[in-house]
Formats: C-alpha cells, sequence, structure tokens
C-alpha cells in the first residue's frame, strides 16, 4: 500500500486472521487481538455463516472508514483483508478504470486488490508488485483463497483442524482459535535445531504451514489446491547488455516507490553497502534531508555506528544514532522472545528489535537492505564455498592429522566473527555436499551434535530423516547457491526477523533491494558479476564505486550481531543456567541433560565457543514453557 503523495486513504502493516468453519465474533476477537500489536489503529472484524475474517490495521497515511477491512465489493459478494502494500496499484487502478465497470470508493490499494480479482480470478496476483499477504473470500463460490508475495516478506501461516480451515499472519493468532491443537513435530524441532528456524511449509506444530511464497492457496468443498504465479530463474543476460546502468535505473525507481509516504519515513543505515546503497538513493530523491538510523554497541568488534556516521555526513542526511549497552540488550531480551511464537534461534533479532524501536520514535516507515547479501552473494561463506572444493581435494590425513588439529586448538574468542569461529565453522561443513555444507555453515546443531542432544527414543525417530530434504528439493529445480539463500535464509532468517522485530514496535518495513523486477534482473546476471574472484557483489561494488566512499564500498561484510558468547559467560550466565536446568530440560523430554550440561561447562570455561548451540537450546525451551 504505498501512501500517496497527497493524503489519501492508505493503510500500512498490518494483521490478518480468519477461519471457514467453526467460530464465531469471540473467538475471531480473540485471534486478531492476538496480533493486535501488528496494527494498533483500527480493527475489523467479520462473521457471516461459516467463514470469520479479521484485521488489524496501522494506519500510514489516514485512518478512514473507507479504509477500513475486510472490504467488501458493491455486490458484498467478495471480502479482502490484506496485509502489505501493493506499491504498482495506481497504474493497476488505471488499467482498471479503462475498462469501465468499476466505481472506486476509497483510493486504497484493498479495493483495486477486490476488483482484479473480479476481473481476472486467480491470476490476479501476477499483477501485483508489492509485499502481502492476502486473503479472499468469494461468497458466491463458498471459496477461500490465501496469496503470499512473491519473495514471503509477509508471514502466513494456515492448518485444518477438526475441518475447520485457520489461518493468521502470525501462528499465536491461531492458537488462539478453540479447535487449534498444539503438539509438537519432532521433524520441525529437528530441522530447527539445524537451521536455528523452522523452515517453510513446516511449522514447530503438526498440522500447521506456512504458506509458500509466490504462491496462492485455494480452500473450497473441504479440499485444499495450491498454485504457484511466479518462478525464479537464473542465467540468461549477455555480458555485453549495459548492466550498470540498467541496475542503477531498477534500483533509483524501486527506492523511489518506496519513499512515498505521508508519514515520516527513514532508513536503517548500518554503513555497509547495502543499507547505503538505499539511503544514496533515498537522499538523491528526496528534496528533503532523510532521516537515517543507526544503533552501535559498547564493544568494539559488534560497533559499526562510525561507519554509519561516514555514510550519512556525505550524503546529508539527517542521522540518528545510539550506542546501546548490555544493560539495554539484556533487558529486551526475555520480552522479545516471550513473543516469538515459534522457535526463531538468530540473535541479530535483538538489535533489530532495538534499532526498530529506536527508529519508531521518529518515523514510522523504514526503509532496509534487506536481500543484497543474498541476491549478490555477500556472505564470507560465498568464498569458503571455494575453498571448500578445494579443501576436499586434500589428502585426508592432511586434513584430519594437521589442519583440523590445529584449528580445533585455537584459543576460544569472543570477537565478532572471530578467525578461530570462522575456521571451526568452516571444516564443520566444507566436505558435505554444497548445498548442505552452506546450511551448516549458517546454522547451529549439526547430525553428530543433534544425535549427542536428543534423548535415545527422540533420536530413532529421527535418526532416518533427512534435515536437508528441503535444501535438497530447492537445489534440484535450480541448482543455484544464491537460489538456496533467497528462499531458504533470507525468508525464513532475515525477513522473518525483520518482520517480528518491526511489527512489534508497529513500524513498516519496506525492502527496495527485493522489487521482484531487480531480483529478476540480478538473478539473470552471470553468476562472475557477483562474486568475481573473492570479491563479493561485484557488480553492485562497481555500480556505487562514485557513488559512496570508498572505504563503504570495498569493506568487507560484518554481521549484525551482539556479544552474545560473552554474555553467556557473564551478564546472561545466570539466565543460560536457568533456562537450561535439568528440571527444565527433563520436563521437556527431549533432551540428553549431560550433554546439555557439557556445552554449558565448555562454554563458561572458554573451551569452546558454544554459542550458537546454547542460544538454539535457550531459544526453544523458552518457546516450549511459553507455547508447547
Amino acid at each position: 500500500m504505498v501512501a500517496p503523495p497527497r493524503g489519501e486513504d492508505q493503510i500500512g502493516v498490518c494483521g490478518i486472521a480468519g477461519y471457514v468453519g467453526q467460530g464465531d465474533q469471540r473467538v475471531l476477537g480473540r485471534m486478531i487481538a492476538a496480533i493486535k500489536y501488528r496494527g494498533p489503529d483500527d480493527r475489523g472484524v467479520f462473521v457471516g455463516g461459516d467463514v470469520g475474517l479479521a484485521h488489524a490495521r496501522l494506519s500510514i497515511i489516514d485512518l478512514s472508514a473507507q479504509g477500513h477491512q475486510p472490504m467488501f465489493n458493491d455486490s458484498k459478494n467478495i471480502a479482502v483483508i490484506f496485509n502489505g502494500e501493493i506499491y504498482n496499484f495506481e497504474e493497476l487502478k488505471e488499467n482498471l478504470l479503462k475498462l469501465g465497470k468499476y466505481n472506486f470508493r476509497s483510493k486504497t490499494d484493498t479495493e483495486v486488490i477486490i476488483f482484479l480479482y473480479q476481473e481476472y480470478g486467480e491470476k490476479c496476483f501476477e499483477k501485483l508488485n508489492g509485499m502481502f499477504a492476502i486473503a479472499i473470500y468469494d461468497f458466491n463460490k463458498n471459496k477461500l483463497i490465501l496469496a503470499r508475495d512473491r519473495m514471503g516478506k509477509k508471514p502466513l501461516y494456515w492448518g485444518i483442524f477438526n475441518s475447520t480451515f485457520i489461518f493468521g499472519s502470525e501462528l499465536k493468532a491461531l492458537i488462539q482459535h478453540p479447535a487449534f491443537k498444539k503438539e509438537l513435530s519432532l521433524e520441525s524441532l529437528n530441522k530447527y535445531l539445524q537451521y536455528e528456524y523452522v523452515p517453510t511449509p513446516h511449522c514447530i506444530f503438526k498440522g500447521v504451514y506456512k504458506l509458500e511464497p509466490a504462491s496462492y492457496l485455494v480452500y473450497e468443498n473441504n479440499k485444499i489446491r495450491k498454485e504457484k504465479f511466479w518462478e525464479m530463474s537464473f542465467g540468461g543476460l549477455e555480458n555485453d547488455s549495459p548492466l550498470l546502468p540498467s541496475l542503477d535505473a531498477l534500483l533509483e525507481k524501486s527506492v523511489k516507490e518506496r519513499l512515498i509516504s505521508d508519514v515520516p519515513l527513514g532508513i536503517f543505515l548500518s554503513g555497509g553497502l547495502d543499507s547505503s546503497t538505499i539511503a544514496y538513493y533515498a537522499q538523491k530523491n528526496s528534496n528533503s534531508k532523510i532521516k537515517t538510523f543507526s544503533i552501535g554497541f559498547e564493544e568494539k568488534s559488534f560497533n559499526e555506528s562510525n561507519y554509519a556516521n561516514k555514510v550519512s555526513q556525505f550524503l546529508g542526511t539527517e542521522h540518528y544514532s545510539q550506542i546501546l549497552t548490555p544493560k539495554d540488550s539484556l533487558n529486551m531480551i526475555p520480552y522479545v522472545l516471550n513473543n516469538t511464537d515459534e522457535p526463531f534461534a538468530d540473535p541479530s533479532i535483538i538489535p533489530t528489535y532495538l534499532l526498530s524501536k529506536f527508529t519508531r520514535e521518529k518515523v514510522t516507515v523504514a526503509l532496509s537492505g534487506d536481500g543484497g547479501d543474498e541476491l549478490f552473494a555477500g556472505y564470507p561463506t560465498f568464498q569458503a564455498d571455494i575453498l571448500a572444493d578445494i579443501y576436499k581435494k586434500m589428502p585426508g590425513f592432511i586434513r584430519k592429522n594437521v589442519l583440523e588439529k590445529i584449528i580445533l586448538n585455537l584459543p576460544v574468542s569472543d570477537k565478532n566473527f572471530s578467525l578461530d569461529f570462522k575456521l571451526k565453522k568452516f571444516i564443520e561443513g566444507a566436505i558435505l555436499a554444497r548445498p548442505h555444507r552452506h546450511q551448516v555453515w549458517l546454522g547451529s546443531f549439526n547430525r553428530a551434535e543433534r544425535r549427542k542432544l536428543f534423548n535415545r527414543e527422540a533420536w530413532q525417530g529421527l535418526e532416518r530423516k533427512n534435515e536437508f530434504e528441503d535444501t535438497d528439493k530447492y537445489f534440484s529445480e535450480i541448482p543455484d547457491v544464491l537460489y538456496l539463500y533467497l528462499r531458504t535464509y533470507l525468508m525464513d532468517d532475515i525477513l522473518v526477523k525483520a518482520d517480528r522485530a518491526s511489527m512489534l514496535n508497529s513500524l513498516e518495513v519496506r525492502s527496495p533491494l527485493l522489487d521482484y523486477k531487480v531480483v529478476d534482473f540480478v538473478n539473470s546476471l552471470p553468476y562472475d558479476f557477483k562474486l568475481r574472484g573473492w570479491t563479493g557483489k561485484y557488480i553492485l561494488k562497481e555500480l556505487m564505486r562514485d557513488k559512496l566512499p570508498h572505504n563503504i564500498v570495498s569493506r568487507p561484510k560484518k554481521g549484525f550481531g551482539i556479544p552474545l558468547s560473552y554474555w553467556l559467560r557473564h551478564d546472561l550466565k545466570g539466565f543460560c543456567n536457568e533456562v537450561l536446568s535439568e528440571k527444565n530440560i527433563n520436563n521437556a523430554g527431549l533432551f540428553n541433560f549431560e550433554y546439555v550440561n557439557k556445552l554449558k561447562h565448555d562454554h563458561f570455561s572458554k573451551k569452546s565457543n558454544n554459542r550458537k548451540l546454547l542460544w538454539t537450546l535457550m531459544i526453544f525451551q523458552i518457546w516450549h514453557n511459553k507455547w508447547a
């Protein structure tokens, strides 16, 4: 829902929930109330027969009755609830008006979706450029349709319990329906421990699924049908094409579309290449100083705020920066974790939440650089991929008896992405097949560690399961490691983190790099335009070389994290011991406490850096205590 330049009826980020089957207004009210922070400005609840539709609204432009959802067509036989924004809705509206068949009562993109569905049926989603989770109910056909945007930016859960179909923006909305059954999925837990998240389409509870990106689901006559309305493709563009001007034009257009807003708008600015690129195009296309926001940490190896300050000074933005103390972060951890209704172990959700909270004090909408690392091969794992192919060809005795012995005996460091951490992670996954090695490098518990972690009974049911079945499926579809990152890590980690952290603060986050036209163009480029030699993001760096300071363009990737390893050994030690106590572990009935205790002991004594393993376990135990 792009906010037009004049104060027109627009709706921002929201939450949706609903059912087809058993339910009533009270049940529906509880479902949408569970996610009211996604849209604190207005709430709409409709119950008609066995259909319930609910919407929580965050107003980005004007809180008028015309923008209220659920929204119906003139005949009242089509209803829509919608979370997100459609950037090309004005163009779509003009095309519909030319048909001479539709009378628009509002200036919202929601009404455009209704008429698009009337005109094109299920083909309507192909025409949308934006981020969205949509529910359409067609009363004439007794048909529910759910749709999710191309990149999976907006979440959408669904499930069937006792012949009742329930859905919502977040899992906690579904849990409020009385038909919902809480039954832990051991297979999803096994995947969570490997990936640090539960990959789409799976969910931590049995019987619940996440709708896949670029897909729509039809529920009709008690049957499910799913279709895709867009497919990623890679390669095909010739090297002699005018690549830099094309990329420049696409990025500028994408940022300009996302700058349109009648509420205060700003930019997340870390000082990295991606966010600095967004800030450059935003300031270039603004008549006034763009607001930019960054946070930093007292611990130097985690603090990037000086780079953000340099970019702001260079571009002339109105910059706001905050240095966080350990106390600031530690105070937020219980709140953030208690609001995460599915286990999610990326600790950078904490600084992302704090950045969103800080940003929301000044603006309602923020642009981020999410997607740049996955599109342009920006992670150090892409260089590691080259080394792994060399490493695999080495004689086994050299790997085992020389290199691995040296690496495993390196002293433990708490610094951000320290050398010992990177090398130990590297050898953990280097000899695996290409799609699997990346998941091991990015994730937490490998198979050998999970075998020690699970108790005998639980592991017997998991030992023959392939935790990489989803990765294998995607790699068989498109054998490109960038596709894996876009389809897994970006969607189920980076975008989930951004959505949950911003939504807890009622902040809308837009991602210009993930406009599907930008994605299509970048994916069409030869791989060496992304990773050339040891240089990641090659074409983006070439484009921005004369637009940003040299040290910003050339600086290596640095993750947005917290000093978790140190905190677990000091400030969070008591919290860790409490969460991973023998009583808690045994109550869950899944894990071997002796192994958990060893992980804690080895980390506390600095024998090894078990921050990923301990944090992943802590997140699950906190989740299990509240939700299971």
